[in-house]
């Protein structure tokens, strides 16, 4: 399997390490960190050289009780940076948000993939403009609106809701004229789920690459609320050990890419669980 952008193919043949860059000044583990663009570039350098293989650069912070940026702001946080990262890198860059305005921005300015957390739901103009760009793009799976989804009935059957939206997102991104090949599809771990709901879909995350073979799938379960409560309320800076372990599980139950924060003990991670995984496909 591949995954196209609108600059080059990536091989899905190891997993893909999408890394997180943040330039907002209150996203939920490294806000504030990356705003200029000297210490954005200084951070996507290290990453790279940490073996990251896309950088997402977001502009606004998703996290629980966050507000809605408007979209000339976030264009104003990201589309510098991707532009800088761009020009001095030859990595592709996937830009994080959910507005087509910024989605349109940032690919002029540089992007080859679009990652919507709303799958399409918040804005679905922006499946028009991954078409007309020929971008890649992440559909992930959320309920509600910007201001509701952490905050969301559960539902009695995740792992039911997740593919029915998956394939909405999947046919109206279709319709806008998205090729197959650019699609990906993100689980949306601590978005409109219970903690018990997260684990499901981590344990049978299986299932859901067998449902939807033609599409690889992304997990970003770095550094999330679920895994501080694991580890005893812990922090986010201190959430690296269930990081690390969510992230071995998913790629044996067969997640293709990786949206995280620690690149070096992620990809060390991985090298441990592509070898024994491949070892183990060559016994079958």
């Amino acid at each position: 399997m591949i995954w196209q952008t609108s600059r080059r193919t990536l091989s899905l043949e190891k997993t893909l390490v999408m890394a997180i860059l943040n330039v907002t000044p209150d996203s939920f583990s490294d806000g504030g960190k990356f705003f200029s663009i000297d210490e954005a570039l200084k951070q996507a350098e290290k990453l790279i050289e940490d073996g990251a293989d896309i950088l997402d650069i977001g502009g606004e912070s998703t996290r629980p009780n966050s507000a809605r940026v408007p979209a000339d702001e976030e264009s104003r946080r990201v589309v510098p940076v991707i532009e800088a990262v761009s020009k001095r890198f030859e990595i592709p860059v996937s830009i994080d948000t959910s507005k087509s305005a910024v989605a349109e921005k940032a690919v002029e300015a540089g992007a080859e993939i679009i990652n919507d957390v709303s799958g399409l739901l918040f804005d679905e103009k922006i499946g028009a403009v991954a078409a007309r760009h020929k971008t890649a793009i992440v559909l992930m799976h959320l309920r509600g609106s910007f201001e509701t989804m952490h905050n969301q009935t559960p539902v009695e059957d995740i792992l039911r809701e997740v593919s029915e939206l998956f394939r909405r997102s999947i046919e109206k991104a279709q319709s806008f004229g998205v090729e197959e090949n650019k699609i990906a599809l993100d689980i949306g771990i601590g978005f409109s789920k219970t903690f018990e709901q997260n684990l499901e879909l981590l344990a049978n995350l299986d299932k859901l690459v067998e449902n939807f073979p033609s599409f690889p799938v992304l997990v970003g379960a770095s550094r999330k609320s679920f895994l501080g409560k694991i580890l005893g309320d812990a922090p986010p800076e201190k959430r690296l050990p269930g990081s690390l372990a969510s992230a071995a599980l998913a790629v044996w139950n067969g997640a293709q890419i990786l949206r995280v924060h620690d690149v070096k003990e992620t990809v060390e991670c991985l090298n441990v669980v592509e070898s024994i995984k491949k070892r183990r496909n060559q016994n079958e």
